[in-house]
């Protein structure tokens, strides 16, 4: 099978042979040397602010989007939430579970955050703003650098889901005014799924210190008192941390955050180029694309998306991401992030042609 979802991806051979040997012991030296590296590699490749600190999380992108929630909001903050899509929604969710006053900015799938849109908002009284650096369900690129300004003049502490967009878009949280961000193992940074990181900046760390968080998985002050030896609180997914650490000095090696958005975003386009003569749509603007995904409507009414995956994967053994909700039968979903060649990326465009000439699509 050859994997074109968003998650997880892909892995390379570096990966796969850390994740073949025998697990070690990590209550040890060794391991929280490499933990403290992780930390400050990661710091390195969000361009975090000076004195930035990192939350290991053992759980998907989600547990730290909720994690995120529970520790830098209290009912005493006024948020302000981007809806756009299955993952700005979950953010609703996430408020509304932990009654964290919130207000929802709605848009259409597919639509761009604008600074119209934004200007409603100003001198509100907001305290904190969530949204996705790319809403994944849409394949929609928000300005981060427009939000980012919007929330320094206003005084509102942005915390950022960047799990699909780190390394395949460019992100800097000290360009940005980004107070905290999280990722994903199995999303651009190409590991098995099992874990999630937060970068958090010093105004993150205090609000983390101040909010006395009701969990004991969940309580970020813990893990950066553990964080402080190397350690986290709990067994995290040891063999998954290995992997981080040779992945992340790889990056760097090749050049860092630019290399990666670079290598990402020629993927994307050489795919977008090869499908110009199919019956698909690209579903979102073209200024406003992550590089991560590209996400196609299929141009005739009777064509259901869903369906195209399904064929893809029973006929062709290759995987592209289906949608869920209202998108299921309009939208599917082709990832560029992970171990992809162009030689695979021609695989799936011969497998769309077949689909063509037996007038499926």
């Amino acid at each position: 099978m050859i994997n074109f979802t968003i998650g997880p991806v892909q892995t390379d051979a570096e990966t796969q042979k850390i994740g073949a040997e025998q697990i070690p012991y990590f209550r040890t030296p060794e391991f929280s040397a490499i933990m403290k590296e992780n930390e400050k590699l990661m710091c390195q490749l969000f361009d975090a602010p000076e004195n930035s600190r990192v939350v290991f999380m053992t759980g998907s992108g989600t547990a730290s989007m909720e994690g995120g929630v529970m520790n830098f909001f209290s009912g005493n903050d006024k948020v302000l939430v981007v809806n756009g899509g299955s993952f700005g929604h979950r953010f609703v969710e996430l408020c509304q579970i932990h009654e964290i006053p919130f207000t929802e900015i709605h848009l259409e799938y597919g639509q761009p955050l604008s600074p119209d849109i934004l200007k409603e908002f100003e001198n509100k009284g907001f305290t904190g703003m969530m949204l996705q650096l790319c809403e994944t369900s849409t394949g929609i690129l928000y300005d981060m650098n427009m939000v980012g300004d919007f929330c320094k003049r206003n005084g509102i502490f942005l915390f950022v889901d960047a799990v699909s967009g780190f390394l395949a878009d460019h992100f800097s949280m000290s360009e940005m005014h980004v107070n905290a961000a999280i990722t994903g193992s199995q999303k651009a940074l190409s590991l098995p799924p099992s874990m999630s990181f937060t970068v958090l900046d010093t105004e993150a760390q205090r609000r983390c210190a101040a909010n006395k968080v009701k969990s004991m998985y969940f309580n970020y002050a813990d893990y950066l008192r553990n964080g402080e030896r190397g350690q986290t609180p709990f067994t995290p997914a040891v063999a998954t941390l290995l992997q981080l650490n040779e992945k992340l000095n790889r990056i760097v090696r090749n050049g860092g955050t630019q290399y990666a958005n670079k290598l990402i975003r020629q993927r994307a386009e050489y795919f977008r180029a090869r499908i110009k003569h199919l019956p698909f749509r690209v579903f979102t603007p073209e200024n406003a694309t992550s590089n991560c995904v590209t996400a196609l409507s299929p141009v005739g009414e009777s064509v259901s998306a869903y369906r195209i995956f399904e064929i893809i994967k029973d006929e062709y053994g290759i995987w592209v991401c289906p949608n869920g909700g209202d998108l299921a039968e309009k939208v599917l979903r082709v990832g560029h992030i992970g171990n992809i060649t162009e030689q695979e990326i021609d695989s799936l465009i011969a497998a769309f042609d077949d689909l063509l000439k037996r007038k499926i699509i």
